[in-house]
């Protein structure tokens, strides 16, 4: 059941059997199906989120009701409104799935806890933190300075897995453009070839 979440932390650091048995008692299974809120804007985010299956979208709404997305989640991959998560405060982000999804779910208490017990998840949460305030960074100089075709081809390049997951407005919304804009890049760019 929880073989994905088991990859993904040895892949950072090792754990033992009995080790990883005693992580998992600190997660909670959850199944959302297609469209249902992990969480809304306003809540407070009560929990990271390690997706095992499906798909999930972290973006805000604005006052004209155009969303714009700042992730996706695959398999293998978190997914929390960090900020609300580590503050208490309300989200800025909702959080719902693309499709059915299969996560495991771990409260601030519960993290908080599992470092006490095992200060190595400590180390584990590290790793994961600074991989993505790196890939942060990048996302914001992408906006800065890339063109609009430039972050559609570093979309692919990184994420070739969601391009036949994810609609193709919510590609665009991801990279800040109208999905006109995106149809017009990729024709170009099928043109080229």
């Amino acid at each position: 059941m929880f073989d994905t979440l088991r990859s993904h932390i040895n892949r950072k650091i090792k754990l033992s059997e009995s080790e990883f048995a005693l992580v998992t008692t600190f997660f909670i299974p959850k199944k959302l199906r297609k469209k249902q809120y992990l969480l809304q804007a306003g809540d407070v985010c009560k929990y990271l989120a390690f997706v095992s299956k499906g798909c999930l979208r972290s973006y805000s709404v604005n006052d004209k009701g155009e969303e714009h997305i700042v992730q996706f989640a695959i398999e293998d991959w978190w997914m929390t409104d960090l900020k609300s998560f580590l503050t208490n405060e309300p989200a800025t982000y909702n959080i719902d799935a693309l499709e059915d999804t299969e996560l495991f779910l771990i409260d601030k208490e519960s993290q908080d806890k599992l470092y006490s017990v095992m200060p190595k998840i400590e180390h584990y949460f590290r790793i994961l933190l600074e991989g993505n305030n790196t890939a942060a960074q990048k996302r914001i100089s992408d906006f800065i300075s890339a063109s609009a075709e430039e972050r559609y081809l570093n979309f692919l390049k990184t994420y070739p897995e969601l391009v036949q997951r994810v609609p193709q407005s919510q590609v665009a919304s991801y990279l800040g453009i109208k999905p006109q804009s995106l149809s017009r890049i990729r024709k170009e760019l099928s043109e080229k070839k």
